[in-house]
């Protein structure tokens, strides 16, 4: 070795590139790690192709940047489509390009992180909720009108139980309302929450519950994002309004509850009429019954002038018919009389015709008596009628007989002549 030339230390084997590569490629794509990973980042730079689209992730913090490539296939399955200045979470597989000595990421997953992902979770759950009928309208249960006891989930330290209370009081002073105490923030809230709503309905005294707490971040009010909160607000058998936050979207649980206001003072309004208010209705309500009631009393005198009228006009067609009446009941009466009349003559008849039966000459006649007559057809009824030499017509029942009277007797005695 000459003097000046440098120290070489001679491997005892040497590999080509492609089997570096090879077993780079070998590393990176059978570790158990990088077959199926999920990264964050904000895409730098996306370029559309018809293979695919290829974009490029970027991690500001460190200067880093991941190759990507969401190939046809998985393009359109894709929850969002990469854009650049977006914050996502991809999930795919670490794959090594031997050509260029460059890894990638092939993605199978595009979602939207931070805000995004939030957002993606709430449609996810408020479309399966809104499938099963938990938002429907007809499964709304009506306010009551005049409730007499008040129930507030809330936290007691919340500025939102203070606002209620005060709006309360002013609006109806009196009334009786209960809290039922629950966290309205952080990963225990969801079931603090749920908690409290099944307290009051358990307890039974309230007639409608107010869920409500103040404005804050969007990932302080994720807890009236949860299902958990949801379902309770669902099965709840009391009316219940959510007031929660300032003026924001819905939350999940605004579409479940049977009213929603935009404030606690809001809902609180909601919950109960105010005090006054019903007492001008009341006096109202007097005013439209007293001109209700005159108006009646009107149409009642009304009708009564038109029936009295009606009667007078009907005097003298029921004073006929009275007449009729009476003329029907004589003509009645006089029909008995005539027929009684009518029997007894028809007796007497019969009783002069039995007479003149009875007096019938022929039938005297017939028992066996005879008719004498003179010749001038005279009836001869005594003795001394007669003179011997006379001559008579002797009628019997079956005949005529013409005699000569030969000789007369007296009762006192015989003559003869």
């Amino acid at each position: 070795m000459t003097s000046g030339s440098p120290n070489l230390l001679v491997p005892p084997t040497v590999i080509s590139v492609g089997g570096l590569t090879s077993y780079i490629q070998t590393l990176l794509e059978e570790d158990q790690e990088l077959i199926q990973v999920w990264i964050t980042g904000e895409v730098s730079s996306a370029n559309p192709h018809r293979s695919g689209i290829f974009f490029t992730l970027q991690d500001p913090d460190v200067a880093a940047t991941l190759h990507c490539v969401a190939w046809k296939s998985y393009r359109d399955k894709l929850v969002i489509q990469p854009e650049p200045g977006e914050q996502v979470i991809v999930l795919g597989r670490i794959r090594l390009h031997p050509k260029r000595g460059e890894y990638q990421l092939m993605v199978w997953q595009v979602l939207p992180a931070g805000e995004g992902l939030r957002s993606l979770r709430y449609r996810q759950l408020r479309d399966r909720l809104s499938s099963e009928g938990l938002f429907d309208p007809e499964h709304k249960l009506p306010l009551p009108k005049y409730p007499q006891t008040i129930a507030v989930v809330t936290s007691p330290q919340a500025a939102a139980w203070g606002d209620i209370k005060r709006t309360l009081k002013f609006r109806h002073p009196g009334m009786r309302v209960l809290l039922s105490p629950a966290n309205v923030q952080g990963e225990l809230a969801p079931d603090a929450i749920a908690t409290a709503i099944r307290r009051v309905e358990k307890d039974g005294r309230a007639d409608v519950l107010v869920l409500s707490r103040g404005g804050g971040a969007s990932e302080d009010m994720a807890c009236f994002n949860d299902e958990r909160v949801v379902r309770a607000i669902s099965d709840c058998s009391i009316p219940v309004i959510s007031g929660i936050g300032h003026q924001r979207d819905e939350s999940l649980a605004d579409l479940t509850a049977d009213a929603y206001a935009h404030t606690p003072t809001a809902a609180a309004e909601l919950a109960v009429p105010r005090l006054s208010d019903l007492q001008a209705n009341h006096e109202e309500h007097i005013v439209q019954l007293y001109v209700t009631i005159t108006r009646k009393l009107d149409q009642v005198q009304d009708q009564l002038q038109t029936q009295k009228k009606r009667l007078h006009r009907l005097g003298l067609d029921r004073q006929l018919e009275r007449d009729k009446a009476a003329v029907q009941q004589l003509k009645q009466q006089l029909g008995r009389a005539v027929q009684r009349r009518l029997l007894a003559y028809q007796k007497h008849h019969q009783l002069l015709q039995q007479k003149l039966v009875a007096l019938d000459p022929t039938a005297v006649l017939q028992r066996g008596y005879a008719v004498v007559r003179a010749s001038d057809r005279t009836i001869v009824r005594q003795s001394d009628e007669i003179e011997v030499g006379q001559m008579l017509n002797v009628q019997f029942s079956n005949g005529l007989a013409t005699v000569q009277v030969t000789e007369l007797e007296s009762s006192t005695g015989s003559s003869d002549v």
